[in-house]
């Protein structure tokens, strides 16, 4: 931190300290940081728990971490990256771009590391947030706004005897990069997204990895490769350029999001054109038709997020390398045992389980009380999981919760960051027009809002596809599908610009 937040005036016991506190600093936060400095906003504090800016750039650096889509995409629409090194950035390079925004727009000046919030509450007579911090004096703020993430808090496995594992637990959100594989012993469990570009990278260094699979992923061939200095140079000396390679880039995307998955109940051919696409790739690297039918999904593609791989399904074809698809009964000291009695002996124990998604611990991240003293995630128990335009929920005023239901739009979080920067802009420069010290959404709003949705999903792959198998985190506890909104992008970007401003109150 570079120097102490600027703060509001001196505040009196119902002032707060802070005209805006937004907490965590990753590409969500940082980006609500820029806009509130558009509109003239510049007393504000960021909280983070983490060490450093960057958010899940910042948390996971396990080997072989990269984007999941093309680069050229995976960047703020207003600060593009003409110096990717290759088609899909690995994670370092996400990293120095995140301190590369830090830096360019003075964000350090506002960020406090090392800062674990643990509940925050509004106080309806002063209008005003309070925020409380673990070890740490309270702070107070007019607007909060929550940028925790939505996969950033690692999710153990629930296995009877992990506890009791002797050696080495690694989990992949949380690399330990003092720790040497070689000829290790190694066991990683899931083979979601992180695992697939996990396990590719550490096999050759292993002595013996086993894989355990609970739900196969679909992996799709991955056209990467390294971008030439010429087409660097060529993005940073006419920037139309690179708009043109994103928007190309985003319009193959979107087309897959919304024909092959919002439109699935008219289009559904369209998703089995791409499951023959991944099994032909399969079949053209494994040879063993068992073990092709466990690497199998028996779900259709869509349900859960797919990803790209060259290296995934090779891997499998090592000698020191198994896929175990028996469920695990128990962990032992030095090994895993699965239900049919088969141990296998291990010295490193690597979690690739994903994140806490419905969880309370990230749904929302830490209390948040609002009007009458009502908690956002009992609200959510009690109502079913519902925002308004993703960001704002009744009873919760001057409140943004970036991830909220419904706030998740196309493949890329950069389009998500776009479209609620702009709203926050709409909403918040309507606040200040008014001289306002308060917003809220209207109840009625947000259920309209929220059917809208829940009629779109009626097309949907979530809707009409075979999901039941894919222990999916687009779905929430109820099986609603709330996680994604079932509209375009270029919908989500409008409608942030459009919004009708009476669906809030201002006070």
């Amino acid at each position: 931190m570079s120097k102490a937040p600027q703060k509001s005036a001196p505040a009196s016991p119902k002032t707060p300290e802070y005209q805006a506190i937004i907490v965590g600093t990753g590409f969500g936060g940082m980006g609500a940081a820029i806009q509130l400095n558009r509109l003239g906003i510049t007393s504000i504090l960021m909280l983070d728990e983490a060490s450093d800016v960057g958010g899940t750039w910042h948390h996971n650096s396990y080997p072989g971490i990269a984007v999941d889509i093309p680069s050229v995409t995976y960047s703020y629409s207003f600060e593009p990256n003409p110096y990717w090194s290759r088609i899909y950035a690995p994670g370092r390079e996400l990293k120095a771009y995140a301190h590369h925004v830090a830096q360019k727009y003075n964000l350090r000046q506002y960020m406090r590391f090392n800062a674990l919030v643990e509940k925050s509450v509004y106080d309806e007579e002063g209008q005003f947030w309070t925020v409380s911090i673990q070890g740490q004096a309270p702070v107070t703020a007019r607007i909060l706004i929550l940028a925790t993430g939505f996969l950033s808090h690692p999710k153990m496995p629930d296995i009877k005897g992990i506890e009791n594992f002797a050696g080495k637990v690694i989990h992949t959100a949380r690399w330990d990069h003092t720790y040497d594989l070689n000829s290790k012993r190694a066991a990683v469990i899931g083979t979601g997204a992180t695992s697939v570009q996990l396990v590719p990278e550490i096999a050759p260094k292993l002595a013996q990895l086993d894989v355990y699979q609970r739900t196969a992923i679909w992996v799709s061939p991955k056209n990467d490769s390294k971008i030439a200095k010429s087409i660097q140079k060529l993005f940073a000396s006419l920037p139309e350029s690179q708009k043109i390679a994103r928007f190309a880039s985003s319009s193959v995307l979107e087309l897959m999001m919304v024909t092959g998955v919002l439109h699935n109940k008219q289009l559904s051919f369209l998703n089995k054109s791409i499951e023959f696409m991944c099994r032909a790739h399969m079949r053209r690297v494994i040879k063993d038709p068992v073990l092709r039918e466990k690497l199998t999904p028996h779900y259709d593609f869509g349900c859960k997020r797919p990803t790209f791989s060259n290296t995934f399904y090779p891997t499998f074809n090592r000698k020191n390398v198994e896929l175990v698809t028996t469920s695990i009964d128990h962990i032992e000291a030095d090994g895993i045992v699965t239900q049919d009695g088969v141990k296998r002996k291990i010295d490193t124990l690597i979690l690739a389980t994903g994140f806490k998604v419905w969880e309370k611990g990230n749904f929302p991240a830490f209390d948040v009380i609002g009007k009458s003293g009502i908690e956002l995630g009992a609200w959510w128990d009690d109502n079913g999981f519902q925002s308004y335009e993703g960001l704002s929920v009744p009873n919760f005023p001057n409140l943004f919760n970036l991830h909220s239901p419904y706030a998740y739009s196309g493949f890329s979080y950069f389009s998500v960051v776009d479209y609620q920067m702009a709203h926050i802009e709409r909403c918040l420069g309507e606040m200040i027009r008014l001289d306002a010290t308060s917003f809220e959404v209207n109840a009625a709003a947000n259920s309209t809002f929220t059917d809208r949705m829940k009629h779109k999903l009626d097309s949907s792959i979530f809707t009409n596809g075979n999901c039941a198998s894919a222990n999916s985190y687009y779905f929430n506890p109820q099986g609603e599908a709330t996680l994604l909104r079932p509209t375009t992008t270029y919908n989500a970007m409008h409608a942030s610009h459009t919004f009708p401003l009476s669906d809030y109150q201002f006070a």
